[in-house]
């Protein structure tokens, strides 16, 4: 019998819900979490079949300030797992909880959150998307070499993806926002 196995699932930035309430559901099932590495493959071993809830922040300062900031989830029953990609991976068992206990106790912490993944993700996107995919749509249309011809194929393939990742996580962090203002 395997001890160890990798999982591959994705979830976009806005879908850290999911991704806890999946690694819950493997703990459920005897796998603990171990790690997650590259994009979208996590890492578990084999335990026990247990009811654990896991958290994720995102908090580039706390990740800057390392000690004090695990030492702050640790002090109030929080396992420190990891941290990859700017999430903070946390755990508790479920019988430790004190009712729903979650990270964040309010919808104005959770919309701080939100802004802090927007401002260091989004932003960064959408600036290579205006300085770099949009003029070369422009500067490359004019070559009409073959390598310019390839170019522009390439620039128009990233056009249609970043718009696409725009439209999704845009609707997706829309509808996060108007959950949380109401």
């Amino acid at each position: 019998m395997k001890d160890r196995k990798i999982k591959f699932r994705y979830f976009t930035i806005m879908e850290w819900e999911k991704e806890q309430d999946f690694l819950r559901q493997e703990g459920l099932k005897g796998w603990r979490f171990t790690k997650a590495t590259l994009l979208g493959i996590y890492h578990f071993e084999k335990c026990e079949p247990e009811d654990v809830v896991y958290q994720l922040d995102y908090n580039p300062d706390g990740i800057a300030h390392k000690e004090q900031y695990v030492q702050m989830f640790q002090d109030c029953g929080w396992e420190y797992i990891q941290d990859y990609f700017g999430y903070s991976y946390f755990r508790k068992p479920a019988s430790e909880m004190a009712g729903n206990e979650e990270i964040f106790c309010d919808d104005e912490s959770r919309l701080e959150m939100v802004k802090r993944i927007f401002l260091s993700r989004m932003v960064p996107l959408i600036a290579i998307f205006f300085l770099l995919i949009i003029p070369n749509l422009y500067t490359q249309s004019t070559n009409h070499s073959l390598a310019g011809y390839a170019l522009n194929w390439g620039f128009w393939i990233l056009f249609i993806l970043y718009l696409f990742l725009f439209l999704v996580l845009g609707r997706q962090f829309w509808k996060y926002w108007k959950k949380l203002s109401r």
